[in-house]
């Protein structure tokens, strides 16, 4: 798992990786609730909030590029939205919705790059999540690792016997599905094992943390203070 960005990020230190995930949880929401019902007709408000979201990532010495490239990937699906929007006769609309996914996944990004996924789950379970809900999270994270370690293996086995297909050919095509299918038969051996491995090291559906986090001053002002603004930005 090491090899994944957000998963590098959120063991970083700085003064928003301390803070307690409850407490950014709240935050984030805060920030969340207020771009969504944000007029479409106010760009100063947005601004506002990409103001609020770039002192996050400066704050927890976060590279802002990569944050902000990270935020891209909810573009392709907004930009269906917005172009219907567009088709409809309200371009305003339309930049609207684009700006705000993209803003919306700017603060997902940077809740997932300051806290690790255990102690994220820690704190939706304080908040009543489904525990059945934050098992399926955690070990979906999890084997779909599984599944892109053995990809590797198998696409450097082949670069090593010079070997490749193109889907070009009905022979590239049945190449490419054996290659599926033997990626996903090794990859459900693979989980079974560590499945096994886990509950021989005492898992019963959840991953203990190493020093759980408590809430304190620093919590309350870091909540507070970012309720406060997304709530000022909105109602200005």
């Amino acid at each position: 798992m090491r090899h994944l960005v957000l998963e590098d990020w959120s063991r970083k230190e700085s003064w928003l990786h301390a803070r307690d995930p409850r407490a950014k949880l709240m935050a984030a929401v805060a920030l969340l609730l207020a771009i969504g019902t944000s007029p479409a007709g106010s760009p100063s408000r947005l601004a506002g909030y990409a103001l609020l979201l770039l002192a996050g990532v400066i704050i927890a010495d976060l590279p802002v590029r990569g944050v902000w490239l990270r935020a891209c990937v909810v573009l392709p699906f907004a930009g269906v939205f917005g172009v219907l929007a567009w088709l409809a006769g309200e371009p305003g609309r339309a930049a609207a919705v684009g700006v705000k996914s993209y803003l919306s996944a700017w603060t997902l990004v940077l809740l997932a790059a300051t806290t690790p996924l255990p102690a994220l789950l820690r704190g939706l379970a304080s908040f009543g999540v489904p525990r059945f809900l934050l098992i399926v999270i955690q070990l979906l994270y999890r084997y779909l690792f599984v599944i892109a370690e053995q990809a590797h293996h198998m696409r450097l086995a082949a670069a090593s016997r010079g070997g490749g297909f193109r889907l070009r050919s009905r022979q590239g095509w049945r190449a490419g599905a054996g290659a599926v299918a033997t990626l996903f038969a090794r990859s459900h051996a693979r989980a079974e094992a560590i499945h096994r491995a886990m509950l021989a090291r005492g898992y019963r559906g959840e991953f203990p943390l190493a020093s759980p986090p408590r809430f304190g001053l620093g919590d309350a002002l870091l909540s507070l203070w970012a309720s406060a603004a997304a709530a000022a930005l909105r109602l200005a």
